[in-house]
């Protein structure tokens, strides 16, 4: 399966994934949405940042998914502070993940630049920062 995931732009987040100094991705929630339960490993990322430029500038292999179970506060925070070491999270962004109820962390792997390219959004009509396309090659334009 392959995964369209919006980056921080405002965090340099691509950017701390590509020198290698970031190596897992969260996602969270007070629900389960995705990509809680819908990410596994071997899955390909393919990443574009989330300031308007609409381009997909790199891409990863997924090597390991945690799905956390229901957390209250304190877990959540934990479960952040234990893993920053690998999340790199500024303090916006520690702030907008660390408290939610449910959290998934994404290990990846085999991260790399490759030749930009544009994607077709129009079968997406609810623009969120994660969307399973399938397969990348039926959204590329």
């Amino acid at each position: 399966m392959d995964h369209v995931v919006y980056v921080d732009a405002k965090s340099k987040e691509l950017e701390k994934l590509l020198d290698g100094t970031k190596t897992m991705i969260i996602r969270g929630a007070t629900g389960r949405k995705l990509p809680y339960g819908k990410v596994f490993a071997n899955d390909k990322l393919y990443l574009i940042r989330n300031n308007g430029e609409g381009l997909i500038i790199a891409k990863a292999v997924v090597s390991n998914v945690f799905n956390s179970e229901k957390m209250d506060k304190d877990e959540s925070i934990k479960l952040v502070e234990d893993n920053q070491d690998k999340l790199q999270l500024d303090k916006n962004q520690y702030n907008k993940w660390a408290g939610k109820r449910y959290l998934v962390l994404i290990k990846i792997t085999g991260m790399k630049q490759i030749d930009s390219f544009e994607i077709d959004k129009s079968s997406y009509c609810n623009m969120d920062d994660w969307l399973p396309v399938e397969d990348i090659v039926s959204v590329k334009i």
